[in-house]
This record gives C-alpha cells, sequence and structure tokens, in this order.
C-alpha cells in the first residue's frame, strides 16, 4: 500500500465504533442520491469518516478547512475510492483554498459538513444560488459554531446546521483529550524541549484550554492561566492554576499556547515584554490570535526552521510555531487529535449527517444541539467496544425520577 493508504488502513484499527456505524451504513444507504460536501482536516482519520459517509452510498466531495492541515499522501489515496474526489493540497494559498471550497460546491451538494464554517460562509456570500438545495449541515469545531450562532441570530443562516462541538461527547473527549494531548505533543515534538519546570502560559480555559493545562501540568509545567471571563478564571483558580492577565503572564511564561478562538490574544504589547526564547502556539481554528502581521513588520531579524519561526524584537528571540496555526495539526510532525478520540467525533459527525438529511427539510435555519439519542448512541457503542458494562435504572428508580410527588 502506499503511505496514504497506510495511515488509513492504521487509523481503522483503533476507530471501531464508526466501524460499526460503517456497517449499518452499507447495508442501509442512507445516503443514497445525495451528495456531501466537506471542508474538514484531511487526514487519516478524516479519510475513515469520509470512507463511513461514502459506504453509505453518498457521492462525496472534500476539501481541507486549513492551508497547513492536509497530508497529501492521504488526499491522494481518498482520489482512489469510488464516489470520493478530494481537492485539498498542504501549503496551498488562499486564493487555491477557496478554488477548491468552490470545487466542493460546484458539485451541488445537499449536506455540507464544516470545521470552522468557511463552506457555509462561501454559500452565504459568493454562492447563494446553491443555498435552495442545501438540507442542511454539520458544523465541528466551537469557532465555526460561533460564527454560525452570529449569523442565525442576525437572520441570515438559511438551513439548519447541528452543532456537533456541543455536545457532552464531543466537548469532554474531543476538546479536553484531543486538543489538550495533540497541541502538546506536537509543541514537544517540533521543539524537543523540556515541559517539567517551564512556565506555561495558557490562553482560554475553556474546554480545550482546559485540557491542555491539566496535560501540561501533568507533565510538570507550572500553568498560567489568562481568561476574560471571571467564573472561568475562578474554576481555573481553584484547579490550582495560576490566573493572570496576558500582559503579566507574558513577562514571565516560557510557553504558549491559545484556545479562545478570538483576534488579537497576543500583540505587540506582550511580544516587547517577554522572555529571549518564548515559544509561542496557536490551538484555536485561525491564525488570529497571535499577532504574526506585526511580528514581520516589526523584527529585527529573523530565521526559519522546520515549522517555526524565529522573530527577533528588542533583541530577544521569540519562536512561533506553525505560523500560528493549529499547532496540532499543521506543524510538520503534527498529528492532530488521538484516532480513538476521533473516532468518537466523527461518529457524532456521521450520526448527525444521517440525521440532518432525514430531518433537515423540516427545520429552519438555525443551529441546532446533537440529538441526546445520538450522543448517548456514541457512548454506548464507545462502551460496547471496550468491553464494559453498566447499570441501568429500575422500574422503580425510574418512576421515582421521573415523579413530583414522592417525598422523603
Amino acid at each position: 500500500m502506499k503511505s496514504g493508504e497506510l495511515k488509513m488502513s492504521w487509523a481503522r484499527q483503533y476507530m471501531p465504533v464508526l466501524g460499526e456505524i460503517r456497517k449499518r451504513f452499507e447495508a442501509e444507504k442512507p445516503f443514497k442520491g445525495n451528495r456531501i460536501g466537506m471542508a474538514l482536516h484531511v487526514e487519516a482519520k478524516t479519510a475513515v469518516l469520509v470512507e463511513t459517509l461514502a459506504a453509505g452510498g453518498a457521492e462525496f466531495y472534500i476539501t481541507g478547512c486549513n492551508p497547513l492541515s492536509t497530508q497529501d499522501d492521504v488526499a491522494e489515496a481518498l482520489n482512489d475510492v469510488p464516489g470520493i474526489k478530494c481537492y485539498a493540497k498542504r501549503a496551498c494559498s488562499v486564493e487555491e483554498y477557496y478554488d477548491a471550497i468552490d470545487k466542493v460546491l460546484d458539485a451541488r451538494p445537499t449536506v455540507t459538513i464544516d470545521d470552522g464554517m468557511d463552506l457555509i460562509h462561501r454559500l452565504h456570500t459568493e454562492r447563494r444560488e446553491l443555498l435552495d438545495g442545501i438540507i442542511g449541515g454539520c458544523e465541528e469545531t466551537t469557532t465555526g459554531i460561533h460564527r454560525l450562532r452570529a449569523m442565525a441570530a442576525e437572520g441570515k443562516l438559511e438551513f439548519p446546521v447541528i452543532a456537533v462541538n456541543d455536545t457532552p461527547m464531543k466537548r469532554f473527549f474531543d476538546n479536553v483529550h484531543g486538543t489538550g494531548e495533540s497541541a502538546l505533543s506536537s509543541v514537544i515534538i517540533t521543539t524537543n524541549t523540556l515541559i517539567g519546570g517551564k512556565w506555561f502560559v495558557v490562553a482560554g480555559y475553556g474546554y480545550c484550554g482546559r485540557g491542555l493545562a491539566k496535560m501540561a501540568h501533568g507533565l510538570g509545567a507550572k500553568v498560567i492561566v489568562t481568561e476574560i471571563d471571571p467564573r472561568r478564571a475562578l474554576e481555573a483558580h481553584m484547579d490550582g492554576y495560576f490566573v493572570m492577565t496576558m500582559e503579566e503572564a507574558a513577562k514571565i511564561g516560557d510557553i504558549f499556547v491559545t484556545t479562545t478562538g478570538n483576534t488579537s490574544i497576543i500583540t505587540e504589547k506582550h511580544f516587547r515584554v517577554m522572555k529571549d526564547g518564548a515559544i509561542l502556539s496557536n490551538a484555536g481554528h485561525f491564525n488570529v490570535e497571535i499577532d504574526l502581521e506585526w511580528l514581520h513588520a516589526n523584527k529585527e531579524g529573523y530565521e526559519a526552521r522546520d515549522s517555526i519561526e524565529t522573530f527577533i524584537v528588542n533583541g530577544k528571540k521569540i519562536n512561533v510555531l506553525a505560523e500560528g496555526r493549529l499547532v496540532n495539526l499543521a506543524t510538520t510532525k503534527g498529528m492532530g487529535h488521538p484516532i480513538e478520540v476521533m473516532d468518537l467525533s466523527f461518529a457524532l459527525q456521521a450520526l448527525c449527517s444521517e440525521y440532518i438529511l432525514k430531518e433537515g427539510a423540516g427545520l429552519k435555519g438555525d443551529v441546532y444541539d446533537v440529538p441526546n439519542g445520538i450522543d448517548v448512541e456514541v457512548a454506548s457503542l464507545k462502551l460496547g467496544s471496550l468491553g464494559i458494562n453498566i447499570d441501568a435504572l429500575t422500574e422503580e428508580q425510574n418512576l421515582y425520577m421521573n415523579s413530583w410527588d414522592i417525598g422523603t
């Protein structure tokens, strides 16, 4: 097998939940006659999801959702699978990136699957003539859901979208364990620096930030959390981390990872006070959290290594990983979330895609939660694959939990 096929084969053996779903899809063909358009990180785990949906009868058109996260050998392998067309390539220009999105949309998909909302954004701005043919979509990540909710609040979202990120199985496993482990491991393998004893700064204490702080602390780092939400800041404090402003953290931090999904988190005033040799990286979806434009415009010197850019500011070296893009995927050695984590996330995607195809025509343009039954089904399938049994409510317990008039 070629390298892309070998990667996909390796991933399949650690994705038993998606494997069970694929068996049903192959038998029932729920997507027959439909076209799915996808913009996701094109790597081995995503490829297994694509195969699963194609096995359900879909024609499939896919491109990347980040210019640096595509694995070209996997994209090549996908193009060898009947019914699948992949347009993604690594290190594409912005023009090439949107050209590939347009090629996906040229297929006139009936269902969309996004990671960051770029497909849906393109549909609602440049390709509005295709909107009538869309039944609905699914969105993978926090940043995309923020954008979708803003659209919906303005009445601009014209078809229903399932917020796949906003459900317990996704938040806890994908965001906490997936981002926490993969972002940290990518920093380590890219820089070959020690984590133990370092001041490790996490910007944002959402689910991704919590996972990252936990993993770094487990390796002996002194973890600093920066936040804008007083409740999350207090939670980070009670979890045992140092809490301060980014301006304070910039003076003492050794390694920085942003996880906010917002813009301008680390900027000029922070660069000027940083230690010599500070390492900066981003685990948010877009490359807007670190002000790279200022660094390029004001650098006194510059060095480029494999996935590391070194900017000299005030005589000190500031090291930025992966051009400020998703550090767990955009470094040359980044492999993304662990396979078992993405088995669960992509199982949610597969079942939510089936749901939106069945129910989307009766839903208005808005953002919808993952149906609770789908979340429970994925958890149950995972427990089954692990050989773990759990208790069930008895009839008496069920009656008690659903009654209001049973007292002490």
